[in-house]
């Protein structure tokens, strides 16, 4: 049964248990919820890197940092599919694709993104998107085109949140989430941790997905990764701990979600994968880029060894699709 009415006093108390207490009841609810052995493989193909002009200070595409990245012009609808279906081909279930703007614009780019959405959904994937704020008529429209899920990042507490992005608001950022689960699009949401916040701040950010009904269908557990030339370049990495606290934590307050590890995940060893799974994360970004740091996520063949070692089975698309 999912629980709806959580404070954010009984999410800090989960939180706070003896490390093997929490990995525990996080375990026996991931088992009641989902496939113990079921991971799902996720893609990301940024189809416009860099020049955005949002100032978010963990971003390698933010046109007012010197990170290196180049802007580019939006990626050939052929370039997209020839990535997807090789994509596919290693097991991944669904595609997202990612811009690097602040918001989606009403165009003939909109019209590609449309046809790449189409295109990869005849594939047989299910098709997430991350292009920013968008109107909703527009989440209309990629629905019809095949859209299964939108990403769209609330990054930490409202709070905190104020002192990392000051061109887009956290109601911005909400109110985008509304729009999409209006049109009856999957809602993805996430956060950046280890960006220097506190850990109340990581669980007001858990408290706010709780407190949306229904529940966002999947929630991105990213680790910061510090990129020269930003503002957070000399961040201290985040604990494994904290990682595994806040994975087991989001498992129990918000049961029925796909967890997944995205950035931050060429850094975790073997074990340390096996112990967020175990803690409830169900879902990898592999085979392609992490969109904000613009580096390599694990490679295909350490994934594929971790799979087998594991005896995991990767997750069909549109497994739980009612």
């Amino acid at each position: 049964m999912i629980h709806t009415g959580w404070t954010f006093e009984a999410i800090k108390r989960v939180h706070e248990r003896p490390f093997f207490e929490l990995l525990s009841q996080a375990h026996a609810v991931h088992k009641e919820n989902h496939d113990l052995c079921e991971v799902q493989v996720c893609t990301l193909i940024s189809i416009k890197t860099g020049g955005c002009s949002e100032d978010c200070k963990y971003c390698s595409q933010s046109a007012r940092y010197q990170t290196g990245i180049q802007a580019t012009p939006l990626m050939e609808y052929e370039e997209v599919l020839r990535r997807a279906k090789i994509a596919i081909a290693r097991g991944a279930s669904r595609i997202c694709l990612g811009a690097a703007w602040r918001q989606l614009r009403e165009n003939s780019q909109f019209n590609e993104i449309l046809k790449m959405v189409s295109g990869i959904c005849a594939l047989g994937a299910e098709v997430c998107c991350t292009l920013g704020m968008l109107t909703f008529e527009q989440i209309e429209k990629l629905k019809e085109a095949g859209l299964y899920a939108y990403n769209h990042n609330l990054d930490s507490s409202e709070n905190f949140y104020k002192t990392i992005i000051t061109t887009r608001s956290y109601q911005e950022r909400l109110a985008t989430l509304d729009l999409v689960e209006k049109a009856g699009v999957s809602v993805c949401c996430g956060a950046i941790l280890g960006m220097g916040e506190e850990i109340d701040d990581r669980l007001e950010f858990l408290h706010t997905l709780s407190l949306r009904t229904p529940h966002p269908e999947s929630v991105p557990l990213n680790k910061l990764t510090a990129v020269p030339g930003t503002p957070l370049e000399n961040q201290p990495k985040l604990a494994i701990w904290e990682h595994l606290r806040m994975i087991a934590t989001t498992r129990i307050v918000l049961p029925k979600a796909t967890i997944r590890l995205s950035a931050g995940r060429d850094t975790m060893t073997k074990e340390q994968h096996a112990l967020a799974f175990f803690a409830g994360a169900n879902s990898i970004h592999g085979g392609g880029i992490h969109l904000t740091a613009v580096v390599p996520t694990a490679t295909v063949d350490f994934d594929d060894e971790m799979f087998t070692l594991f005896q995991l089975k990767k997750r069909p698309a549109y497994a739980y699709t009612a």
